[in-house]
């Protein structure tokens, strides 16, 4: 996962400049929303792949759905929630490094702040990577986060620009053989066999052994991930420099052109994609990785659109309020989940791992999510940060955050987003 983009709402403190106000509270909102919502396609799809069976298995035809239901869970997510829930992840991380960088404007030490966050991002995401989950995107986000800062003083051109250069990069990768080998069909085969013991019926140290092998083995597909990574953050950074965000209201109009036409377009390269699996559409040849690549993004656009178009209605916002908390813990959230889901998988918990389908398993996927839906909201009446984005603002600034939630902001509201 805030994947994660994961954000808290604070106010400014006297060790960093003074906020500057936010256009809307409702703007605000939609991002919490927003995250919120992406939040449960990240869950989804983790759960029903990494940690339902093994990294691998998902591209191995033995392992595909063979009851009808499962299929067709299975079909619904791959076309309308793999990669696109990841993408706004994406996205909405590089709009709060670029608000993250303009609250902090004038002030002496913003760069190390920033990249005191991205440190503490990155410490985090590795006790998480070796000792909860190898699925962790934390780790990809902060080496990511590295990367981008520079740009954050750059142009808006040059921000797009890198953004297209770098998605053709990750294009070309894919077309070209692999510059690190991976494991080739026997290879991966073993490996799930592996994983199905290890994570199945291994306890907590039989499972510590066998992730930190598989994280040397997945290492080349985290490193080919990296270039569409900082793509999606610079176009978040834009889209936050180009102002839209600020003014959703009076830019709703454009909003809803670019859901229905994200949506539509996306949804259609995605199941021209997946149709190849699922269908046994005819193939699209060498353009199969842009053309899903492209389908992905287009349509995270889409989903994006929708959600801050209908947010900025007094009908939407009632109708979508419940996922702000859960946006606003979204890094707490991401956590908990791989610490639940970890429990209910592997050996040392309930030991379900490789032995559910995904239509049962997406089930249990939505109690988890509602579970943190109710607690998110639960623990937001009483203190005004998560509990790690706590500790990780505390970190960042290098003195412990007031957590009471009757604490009157300094300036005005403001979401600090990842």
């Amino acid at each position: 996962m805030t994947s994660g983009s994961i954000g808290s709402r604070t106010a400014s403190t006297a060790s960093d400049a003074p906020a500057k106000p936010m256009s809307s509270s409702e703007r605000l909102d939609a991002i919490d929303v927003l995250r919120g919502l992406a939040l449960f396609g990240v869950l989804a799809m983790n759960i029903v792949t990494i940690f339902r069976v093994s990294f691998f298995a998902p591209v191995l035809l033995n392992a595909e759905p063979g009851w009808p239901l499962d299929r067709a869970v299975a079909a619904v997510l791959t076309v309308a929630v793999q990669s696109k829930a990841l993408t706004l992840f994406s996205l909405l991380f590089g709009v709060g490094l670029a608000i993250q960088f303009e609250r902090l404007a004038g002030n002496a030490r913003r760069v190390i702040l920033l990249v005191r966050r991205l440190v503490v991002l990155l410490a985090i995401g590795l006790v998480h990577l070796y000792l909860i989950w190898d699925g962790d995107i934390l780790v990809h986000y902060a080496l990511a986060g590295f990367v981008v800062l520079p740009f954050l003083r750059g142009a808006r051109w040059l921000m797009v620009g890198a953004a297209l250069l770098l998605l053709g990069l990750y294009v070309t990768m894919l077309l070209l053989p692999p510059i690190v080998p991976l494991p080739d069909a026997a290879e991966m085969a073993a490996l799930a066999a592996d994983a199905t013991r290890a994570y199945g019926t291994g306890g907590f140290f039989d499972v510590l052994a066998f992730r930190i092998h598989e994280v040397t083995v997945i290492f080349p597909l985290q490193v080919m991930g990296l270039p569409p990574t900082v793509a999606l953050f610079l176009v978040g950074a834009f889209t936050w420099r180009s102002g839209v965000l600020r003014r959703a209201s009076t830019n709703r109009r454009l909003l809803f052109v670019v859901a229905t036409f994200g949506i539509l377009l996306g949804g259609a390269l995605s199941l021209a994609v997946a149709g190849q699996e699922l269908f046994d559409w005819p193939s699209l040849g060498s353009a199969h990785p842009m053309v899903e690549e492209l389908g992905a993004v287009v349509l995270a656009l889409g989903y994006a659109a929708a959600v801050i178009a209908a947010v900025n209605l007094s009908g939407g916002r009632r109708m979508l309020g419940w996922a702000a908390p859960l946006g606003r813990m979204a890094f707490t959230n991401y956590l908990a989940q791989s610490v639940i889901c970890g429990w209910i998988f592997y050996g040392y918990g309930l030991g379900q791992f490789g032995r559910l389908g995904v239509a049962a398993t997406l089930v249990i996927g939505i109690f988890v999510y509602g579970a943190q839906v109710v607690f998110s909201a639960w623990w937001l009446r009483r203190y005004r940060f998560g509990p790690v984005e706590w500790l990780w603002r505390s970190c960042m600034y290098g003195t412990p955050q007031s957590m009471g939630a009757t604490v009157k902001l300094a300036v005005t509201r403001a979401t600090i987003a990842v």
